[in-house]
């Protein structure tokens, strides 16, 4: 369908800062209520999150690509540096 994206996306918590999450989903603003409800269990003890980044891809193949590089050990080192 024409207009859909696939969000890869870094949370930080505003409770405990040094704390970061990455996830991606079809609806961004849905997921950071879900987040920020409790009703994911990792980020549940560090509510409330922020969005710190957000990238819109228009192919999920390429959004689970690019989120599963995100949580390598190179990845989080690239997102600490550029986010």
């Amino acid at each position: 369908m024409a207009g859909e994206f696939y969000y890869v996306y870094v949370l930080r918590s505003l409770t405990a800062p040094e704390r970061r999450y990455t996830g991606a989903t079809g609806n961004l603003e849905s997921r950071l209520r879900a987040h920020n409800c409790g009703r994911c269990p990792h980020t549940a003890k560090h509510v409330p999150w922020k969005i710190e980044i957000a990238v819109a891809f228009r192919c999920k193949e390429r959004a689970v690509a690019f989120e599963k590089y995100l949580k390598s050990h190179s990845g989080r080192a690239f997102a600490k540096r550029h986010f």
